[in-house]
Order: structure tokens, then C-alpha cells, then sequence
């Protein structure tokens, strides 16, 4: 039965990944999520559901619109793609946990959050703020569930440190991140709090470890220049899916223990 959760959960990652694809181009252009229903950016011609389907009708199409022929971006089946590999993996971490619906809501609002701050430098609220609730509404659930009221009690602490962290450098570098960044940190803070305080500690020092050692590599290679932004948003994603993932191995091997 774990198998065929995780192989479930891959397929629903699939699924998710294409209505990203919706919240990526439309979120920060301000539109609506659901209406109207899923058109060519170029033609604006419906697109229908046969031509919808995850992966497979790209490569169908040979990544043209079949009314106007335009490029379709492979941006759109490697998220699909890559949606539902990552809720594959999260489904065999969690494949036990009453969390899991939880760690499935974060990992797609992530995956969402850091292509759009990749492309346009905003964490925006209007994934963010669904992020928290969800987050509060889930992980409590898991606590009742589980009959464990005080790990649902580490787990707003958890969220509370990483936020105040956050603020404390925000404002004393206000450059080195926004504070959509910021926001997103409380709701990070929530989903590492629920897995221990060294889940916490870890996910912060991988993200901004990750983000000095790209940084460097960018300004090494003259892509970019001192001065020029660089998103912290997908490192902060990055660095707290791998201590979802494999943090308790990392502190294992870190702690000798």
C-alpha cells in the first residue's frame, strides 16, 4: 500500500504541477486562478482537455500551440515533471504521517513560489498567505490525529523563531532579502518546527549556505555583478526541502550520532 501511495501521490504531483503552470504566469500579472480557463497566452484560443494533459500532450504537440503554433515553453512539462517527482519523494517520507497532505500543500506552493521569483523577484502573498492557513489548519490536524498537542506546540514556536530571525536580518540588510521572503519564513518555520529544532536550524543554514555559494558562483562567472539582486526565495525553498527530505540523516552524520 506504501508503494501505491507514493505512485498515487506522483500522478496527483503531475496534475498539480500543470495548474502551477496556471499560478505561475497568471499570479504575478495579477489575474484570477480559475477563470477564465486555460488559453494560449499567445492567440488566447481555449485550450481543450485533450491538449491538457500533463507532459504528454507537449510532446504531442511538439511544444506549439496547436491553433497559432507558437512555442509552448518546456518550462511548463518540467514543472509538471518535476511536481510529481517531488510529491513521489515526499509521499515516501511522509508515506505514515497524517502530515503528508501538509508536506504535499508545501511542496507545490514552493515549487510555484520560486519560478516566479526567479522570473519576476516577488514571493507573492497570494501564495503565501494560503501557505500559512493551510499550514496552521493541516499540522494541527496531524497533531490531533497523532494525539501529540506539544509537537503542534514546537511547531508555532518553530514557525515564530524562523520568522523573527528573518525580520532581525531584514532589518539590518534590508538588500539581502525582501520581505515576501520574510512572510514565507513563518510558514517554513511551521513545517520544520513539526520535524525538531535542528530541522529548523538546518533548513536555515542550507538555504543560506546555498544561496552564498551560488551568489559567488554568479558574480565568479560574471553573471552577475556585486550589486545586482539575486531571489533568496527559491534558496529558502531549496533548503528546507532538503531537510524535509533528508535532514534527519544530515543531523545523524553531523551530530555522530
Amino acid at each position: 500500500m506504501h508503494g501505491v501511495l507514493v505512485v498515487v501521490s506522483g500522478v496527483l504531483g503531475l496534475a498539480i504541477g500543470s495548474f502551477l503552470n496556471v499560478v505561475i504566469w497568471r499570479v504575478p500579472r495579477k489575474e484570477s486562478v480559475v477563470h477564465p480557463a486555460s488559453h494560449c497566452p499567445s492567440c488566447e484560443a481555449p485550450i481543450a482537455p485533450l491538449d491538457n494533459i500533463p507532459v504528454l500532450s507537449w510532446l504531442l504537440l511538439r511544444g506549439r500551440c496547436r491553433h497559432c503554433g507558437s512555442p509552448i515553453a518546456v518550462r511548463y512539462p518540467l514543472v509538471e515533471v518535476g511536481c510529481g517527482v517531488l510529491f513521489a519523494a515526499v509521499a515516501a517520507r511522509f508515506v505514515a504521517s497524517w502530515a503528508l497532505p501538509a508536506y504535499l500543500v508545501l511542496t507545490a506552493a514552493l515549487l510555484a513560489i520560486s519560478i516566479i521569483d526567479l522570473e519576476h523577484f516577488i514571493v507573492p502573498d497570494r501564495i503565501t498567505a494560503p501557505l500559512t492557513v493551510s499550514a496552521l489548519a493541516l499540522l494541527g490536524l496531524a497533531a490531533v490525529a497523532d494525539g501529540n498537542g506539544w509537537r503542534y506546540g514546537r511547531t508555532l514556536l518553530g514557525g515564530l523563531a524562523f520568522f523573527v530571525f528573518l525580520l532581525v536580518l531584514n532589518l539590518l540588510y534590508p538588500r539581502g532579502m525582501g520581505m515576501g521572503d520574510v512572510k514565507l519564513s513563518f510558514s517554513l518555520g511551521l513545517y520544520l518546527g513539526w520535524l525538531g529544532w535542528g530541522q529548523v536550524f538546518l533548513g536555515g543554514f542550507l538555504a543560506f549556505l546555498l544561496g552564498a555559494v551560488v551568489g559567488v558562483g554568479l558574480i565568479a562567472t560574471g553573471v552577475k555583478g556585486r550589486k545586482d539582486f539575486v531571489p533568496f526565495g527559491p534558496f529558502l525553498a531549496l533548503g528546507t526541502m532538503l531537510t524535509i527530505l533528508w535532514g534527519a540523516p544530515i543531523l545523524r552524520w553531523y551530530t555522530g550520532s
